[in-house]
């Protein structure tokens, strides 16, 4: 009964403005036409967008679901998701290396990941309330991927002209445990926006001495991202999109050591230094 009185209360409020400048404008203009047609036209368009408005602002609440799930000042939960990963390299150019009979030899190979590539993520998540609209949230995860990466020979080439190209399939398993600081917006009805930004330590388990590229086992990523609420009967779903970029260098510079194959070496020798990106969209179920 509250909120329909308030609801008819703020309409009558927004058709009483309405009339009473229409009135006005009215009477100014047959006074002589002081007010020229086209800001009649722009002063009646802004009233009645404000009369939009405060009624838009009278909408009825609906009856929330889960109305104390933030009030928790620690909860679990799980999440699933899938992701999409990128590595930047930045190429070596042209470089001097020994082959396998000690002769000095000249290479020019470049290389790049030049699709994002799929993947997909499991894990948990533990969230503390700091108050209102802070919180921070541990997500211990498992990211599943594999990488395609492009080699082109620059000094080779095919019977087209083209550069001679390699292939290297690069299957990753990444342990994750971001921590994450959220700040969300005012609860409306049984949804609630927010934004979050956090770090996020990873270790990858999936790693062969025979390609040509290899990377370290761990790295550390940056995230932004946003996501929002949505409060249902039974529990509380929040997806999430998010960027993670790699603030560390992830080519491994050690594995040429570990090269058997000394043909192999202008590939490994083709890049510098690799910085991983993700963008992931996850489904988090508390």
């Amino acid at each position: 009964m509250y909120h329909a009185n308030t609801n008819q209360k703020k309409a009558g409020v927004a058709i009483l403005i309405l009339d009473k400048v229409d009135f006005k404008i009215k009477m100014v203009t047959n006074n002589n036409e002081k007010i020229p047609k086209y800001m009649k036209q722009k002063l009646l368009t802004f009233i009645i967008s404000l009369a939009i408005t405060i009624q838009a602002g009278a909408q009825e609440r609906t009856v929330e679901n889960r109305p104390y799930t933030d009030l928790r000042t620690f909860h679990f939960g799980v999440l699933v998701g899938t992701h999409f990963q990128d590595i930047e390299f930045q190429n070596a150019g042209p470089v001097t290396y020994l082959d396998a009979d000690g002769i000095e030899q000249q290479s020019c190979v470049t290389v790049d990941q030049d699709r994002w590539d799929p993947g997909f993520t499991v894990g948990v998540l533990g969230e503390f309330r700091l108050n209102t609209h802070f919180q921070l949230r541990i997500a211990p995860a498992m990211y599943f991927g594999t990488r395609h990466l492009s080699f082109y020979n620059m000094l080779e080439k095919d019977g087209a002209g083209n550069p001679l190209q390699q292939k290297q399939e690069m299957k990753t398993a990444y342990i994750s445990s971001a921590l994450d600081l959220i700040f969300a917006a005012q609860r409306f009805n049984n949804h609630r926006p927010y934004i979050m930004a956090g770090i996020n330590p990873m270790m990858n388990l999936n790693s062969k001495n025979e390609d040509y590229i290899k990377l370290k086992k761990t790295e550390l990523f940056l995230e932004l991202g946003l996501g929002c609420d949505f409060y249902l009967p039974y529990f509380k779903l929040r997806p999430e999109l998010k960027f993670m970029y790699g603030i560390t260098d992830t080519y491994d510079k050690n594995h040429i050591k570990n090269i058997k194959d000394k043909s192999t070496l202008p590939y490994t020798l083709s890049a510098k230094s690799a910085h991983s990106k993700i963008i992931a969209l996850t489904f988090y179920f508390e």
